[in-house]
C-alpha cells in the first residue's frame, strides 16, 4: 500500500510522518501535570487522507487539546496554547523560531501592512535595539483562549485569506513604538520598552481599535463617540452622517435625543406637525447597522432621553419584543436620565409632568447642571404654565415601567444626571453617556459636518489589570505611562469629523480604568462585601486617581495644560474627592493616604494636560487575552465558554489552581453589597463605571424577582453616588418578573406577573463588553 502524502506549508508533498505529530503534542504537554498525549491524539479522531495539509493536522490537534479543557484538567489550556503558538509561528515566520524583528517590520511596511512612517522616525539601529528587547518567551504566558483571541481579533491579517502578518510580541512592541515616536530621542526608548513590558506582561489592557489599529495606516483609535442631536434638520442629518463615519471606523455610538421635540409638536408655527422620535431613531439605527467595522465587530449605539421628555413612555418600550417593527427600534440600547426630583415624586406617589423639549429649553439645560434647586423651581413653574404643552403621568407607574423594561430586556440603562454633573471634572454640562455608560463628557449639537461647531466627545480608553500587579507602587508607573500614551494618541489619530478633532484636542479627555478586580481580590484572599476588602479597594483606587492626576499635571508642566483646562473644576481646585456622594463614607471610612495638598499645588501651578482622566469600561474582550477578570465584574462561572465569531473559547478564572475557592460567582452575589463596592471606585473617578447587576431567579419564591428588589438596588445605586447603571443580567427562564405595587394607604401589596420578553441567559457571556464591543477594553 502506498504511503499517504501530506502537503506542507511551502506546498511540497512528502510521506506522512506520524512521529513528528506525536513529538509536537509531546512537546506541548511537557512540564504539565494531568495531561495526556494519547488522550489528545485519540480525542482528535484524526482521519488521514491523501493530500491532507500539515496545517489542517495542526488545527485538529489544537482543537482536540482545547476540547479537553475542564475544571478537573485545567492544564490543557496551556497545552492547546502551545500548539496554537507553534502553528502561529509557522504561519508568520515559516519556521519555529522568530525571525529578526527589523526584517519582519520592513517586510510588512513594504507590503503596506504597517504604516511607513515608522521608518521615517526610527533608525535601523533603533529597530535592532527594540528587537533585542522583545521577550518571545512571554508568548508562553498565554492561555489557549487568550492566544486565540489575540490571533482572531488583534493580530494584523488578511481577513479574507486569514494570512497572519505578525505574532503578539511584535504587536506589543510596535504599539509603543508608534505612540512614542515623537518623544525626544533621549527618552523615547525607555517609554517604548516600558509600554512593551506593561502590555506583554498583561499589566495593562488596550481597547480593540488601538490593539488592532496602531501600526497600520488607519489612524482612528477612539473606542466610541458621544453625539448630541439638536432639534433641527441640519443637526439631525449632520449627526447621522457623523454616526456613519465613526461606525465605519470602529467606534461605538452614544446619542442624545433629549433636545428633539415630542410627537405632534408644532414646526414653523404649525405648518408641520412633528413625527416624533421613532422615525429618527430608525434612521440612526439603520446607519449604525449599515457599516461593518473592519470585519472585527458590528456597530452599536445607545440613545439617552430625560425622564420628563414628552415621549419617555414610548422611548422605554422601544427595545422590547412586543409591538411591531413600526413602533419598535430594537437594535439600539436606551438610557434614561433621572434625578432627585424624579425620585422624590416616586416616593410621594406624585406625578411627573412631561414636556416637549423645544418649549422648555432652559429647564432642559438646568436638568443637566449642578443647580438642582433652580431646576426644581423652574420645573414647578412650567407645570403651572398653561401656555406650555404638557401631560402628567404617575411617577411610580413610570418608574416601575422603566425597571420592568430594564429587567425584561437587560438593556435599559440608568443615568443619574445630578450625580453625573455634580461629581464631574467639568464646569460644562454633561447630557449623556456613551454606548457602555462609563464615559461622561460634555457635548453640544453640530449643525455642519464640515465646520467645527458643536462638540463631539471621544472615548479614549485603557485599563490597568489590578490582579497582575505585584504591589500598589506599580500604579505610579502605569498611570504615568498610560496618561502619556493616550495623550500622544489624541494627536496621532485622525478625525473624520472636524468638530470631534477640535473638542478632543481642546479637552484631551481620557478614560483610564481598573480591571481584573475580582482576580485581585481572590489572589489576596479579600472579599468585595467585607470592610477589609472595601478598605483595600479604597486605597488602590485613591492611589490610581492620584497617579493619573499627577501624571497629567507633570505632562502639563512639560507640554502645557489643555486648551479647555479653565473649563474644568480642577482649575478651581475642585477634585473628585471634593464632590463625591458622602454616603459612601458609610461603606468605608474616608481615610486618604496620598499627599493631596502637594498634588493640589502641582495642579495649581501647571494645570492639567487632560480635562478628565478616569472611567471603568467593560473589559470582556481584553480580559480573555490577558487571562484576567473583566473590569469590576465578578465571574459567572469558574470555567466559561466565551462565544466568539470563531467558536467557543474555554477560559478558566486566573489562578484557578491556587485560589479558585476565593471567587464569588455573579449569580451568588448580593447586589446591595455589590453596589456599595462599586461606590468605592466611583468616589475617586471623574467619569463613570460600566456597572452590571445580576439576578439569580432560583433564589426567589416561585422563581420570580420581586420588583421591590429591583427598586432597592437601583435606589441604592443612586444613594451611594453611582452615575450610571449598565446591563441587568438575569438567568430567568420562567418568563416572569413579579411587580409589587405599594398602595397609597399602606394596604397589602398586589403582585402582578409580567411576561419576561428577552431573558438574558446565565450562559451568555458576550465576547464584547458592550454591544458590538465598541467600547470594550
Amino acid at each position: 500500500m502506498d504511503p499517504i502524502h501530506v502537503i506542507k506549508r511551502d506546498g511540497t508533498r512528502s510521506p506522512i510522518d506520524l512521529t513528528m505529530i506525536h513529538e509536537a503534542v509531546e512537546w506541548a504537554c511537557n512540564g504539565y501535570e494531568d495531561v495526556s498525549v494519547s488522550d489528545i491524539e485519540i480525542n482528535s479522531k484524526l482521519q488521514f487522507y491523501e493530500g491532507i495539509t500539515t496545517s489542517e493536522i495542526q488545527k485538529v490537534m489544537i482543537r482536540s487539546a482545547a476540547d479537553l479543557i475542564t475544571e478537573e484538567q485545567p492544564n490543557y489550556q496551556h497545552v492547546a496554547a502551545r500548539l496554537l503558538l507553534m502553528d502561529l509561528r509557522k504561519q508568520v515566520y515559516k519556521q519555529a523560531d522568530p525571525i529578526p524583528f527589523e526584517y519582519l517590520v520592513r517586510n510588512n511596511i513594504y507590503r503596506g501592512i504597517y504604516d511607513k512612517v515608522l521608518l521615517e522616525r526610527y533608525s535601523p539601529q533603533e529597530l535592532v535595539y527594540f528587537g533585542k528587547h522583545i521577550d518571545y518567551d512571554r508568548d508562553f504566558q498565554f492561555t489557549f483562549a487568550g492566544l486565540s483571541q489575540m490571533v482572531d481579533k488583534y493580530l494584523l491579517q488578511d481577513r479574507a485569506t486569514r494570512e497572519l502578518y505578525e505574532t503578539p510580541q511584535e504587536a506589543f512592541m510596535l504599539i509603543g513604538m508608534f505612540m512614542f515616536m515623537n518623544y525626544p530621542k533621549s527618552v523615547r526608548k525607555a517609554y517604548v520598552v516600558r509600554l512593551y513590558d506593561a502590555l506583554s506582561l498583561f499589566k495593562i489592557s488596550l481597547p480593540t481599535p488601538i490593539m488592532s489599529g496602531v501600526r497600520t495606516p488607519l489612524r482612528q483609535f477612539s473606542s466610541c463617540c458621544l453625539i448630541d442631536v439638536g432639534d433641527s434638520i441640519e443637526s439631525i442629518m449632520n449627526s447621522n452622517t457623523a454616526v456613519g463615519y465613526y461606525t465605519a471606523q470602529r467606534a461605538g455610538i452614544g446619542l442624545n435625543f433629549g433636545r428633539l421635540r415630542g410627537i405632534d409638536a408644532k414646526i414653523r408655527g404649525g405648518e408641520v406637525i412633528h413625527t416624533g422620535l421613532i422615525p429618527f431613531l430608525k434612521m440612526f439605527e439603520a446607519t449604525t447597522k449599515s457599516f461593518t467595522q473592519n470585519s472585527i465587530r458590528g456597530g452599536g449605539s445607545t440613545s439617552t432621553l430625560p425622564f420628563f421628555h414628552w415621549e419617555i413612555e414610548t422611548f422605554i418600550q422601544l427595545k422590547n419584543n412586543k409591538g411591531n417593527d413600526e413602533n419598535r427600534v430594537r437594535r439600539m440600547d436606551y438610557s434614561i436620565a433621572l434625578n432627585r426630583l424624579f425620585r422624590e415624586r416616586v416616593k410621594e406617589n406624585g406625578e411627573i409632568t412631561l414636556f416637549s423639549s423645544e418649549e422648555v429649553r432652559e429647564l432642559y439645560h438646568l436638568f443637566y447642571s449642578s443647580d438642582y434647586e433652580r431646576f426644581e423651581e423652574l420645573y414647578r413653574t412650567f407645570e403651572e404654565d398653561c401656555s406650555v404643552r404638557k401631560k402628567r403621568v404617575n411617577a411610580r407607574e413610570l418608574y416601575l415601567a422603566i425597571l420592568k423594561e430594564r429587567y425584561e430586556t437587560g438593556r435599559i440603562y440608568i443615568l443619574n444626571a445630578d450625580h453625573v454633573n455634580r461629581h464631574s471634572s467639568f464646569k460644562d454640562s454633561i447630557f449623556m453617556s456613551n454606548l457602555c455608560q462609563e464615559i461622561t463628557l460634555p457635548t453640544e449639537p453640530l449643525t455642519d459636518i464640515n465646520k467645527a461647531n458643536g462638540e463631539i466627545a471621544m472615548c479614549i480608553l485603557s485599563n490597568i489589570n489590578l490582579g497582575k500587579l505585584d504591589c500598589i507602587e506599580e500604579l505610579d508607573n502605569l498611570t504615568d505611562l498610560l496618561v502619556r500614551f493616550l495623550d500622544e494618541l489624541i494627536d496621532y489619530q485622525e478625525y473624520p469629523v472636524l468638530v470631534a478633532e477640535k473638542s478632543t484636542k481642546s479637552r484631551r479627555s481620557l478614560g483610564i480604568g481598573l480591571s481584573d478586580v475580582f482576580h485581585f481580590l481572590a489572589k489576596n484572599n479579600l472579599h468585595f462585601d467585607t470592610p477589609e476588602g472595601r478598605k483595600v479597594i479604597h486605597r488602590y483606587t485613591e492611589r490610581f486617581q492620584y497617579g493619573l492626576i499627577k501624571a497629567s499635571a507633570t505632562l502639563a508642566k512639560e507640554r502645557g495644560a489643555c486648551k479647555y483646562y479653565n473649563r474644568t473644576k480642577y482649575a478651581d481646585n475642585i477634585f473628585p474627592i471634593d464632590t463625591y456622594e458622602r454616603s459612601v463614607d458609610e461603606v468605608t471610612p474616608h481615610e486618604l493616604l496620598c499627599d493631596w495638598p502637594a498634588l493640589r499645588e502641582l495642579v495649581k501651578t501647571y494645570g492639567l494636560r487632560n480635562s478628565a482622566l478616569s472611567a471603568i469600561p467593560p473589559a470582556a474582550s481584553s480580559s480573555i487575552v490577558s487571562n484576567s477578570t473583566p473590569g469590576i465584574d465578578p465571574v459567572r462561572k469558574l470555567l466559561i465558554a466565551k462565544m466568539s465569531k470563531y467558536g467557543p473559547l474555554k477560559q478558566l478564572v486566573p489562578g484557578f489552581d491556587s485560589y479558585k475557592e476565593n471567587y464569588p460567582l455573579a449569580w451568588d452575589m448580593d447586589n446591595e453589597e455589590y453596589v456599595k463596592f462599586v461606590a468605592v471606585f466611583q468616589k475617586f473617578l471623574d467619569q463613570s463605571i460600566s456597572t452590571n447587576l445580576y439576578y439569580d431567579v432560583s433564589k426567589y419564591a416561585n422563581s420570580k424577582v420581586p420588583m421591590r428588589d429591583l427598586i432597592r438596588h437601583e435606589s441604592l445605586a443612586y444613594k451611594y453616588g453611582l452615575k450610571t447603571l449598565y446591563y441587568l443580567n438575569s438567568n430567568d427562564n420562567s418568563g416572569e418578573v413579579t411587580q409589587e405595587l405599594a398602595q397609597q394607604d399602606g394596604s397589602e401589596k398586589k403582585e402582578e406577573a409580567v411576561p419576561l420578553v428577552t431573558p438574558l441567559s446565565p450562559e451568555m457571556d458576550m465576547e464584547e463588553g458592550c454591544v458590538g464591543g465598541s467600547c470594550s477594553v
